[in-house]
């Protein structure tokens, strides 16, 4: 994405210049809905797949709650249970 400016320079002239933004898209885990967020924003290690991503219509701290429980369900399970991960 392209971004268009203009500065003042010391003797007044009004100068444009433009800057490239990196825009990337997401898919959103609570909703499944595409979103886009500023590369420059975002620690390099979130662009990955492994990390959960919510978009800013979903509540992430909801989201976030609703995983725990699903994890603490699964560690909390006796070993002897006869339910596949998928059973959940």
């Amino acid at each position: 994405m392209q971004t268009q400016y203009v500065r003042t320079s010391k003797r007044g002239k009004h100068h444009t210049y433009s800057r490239n933004k990196t825009v990337v898209l997401f898919r959103c885990d609570a909703c499944q809905g595409v979103f886009k967020r500023d590369k420059g924003n975002m620690d390099p290690k979130r662009l990955d797949n492994r990390y959960y991503h919510v978009c800013g219509n979903c509540d992430a701290k909801k989201f976030a709650q609703e995983k725990g429980v699903e994890s603490r369900r699964v560690w909390d399970m006796p070993v002897s249970s006869l339910k596949t991960l998928d059973q959940f």
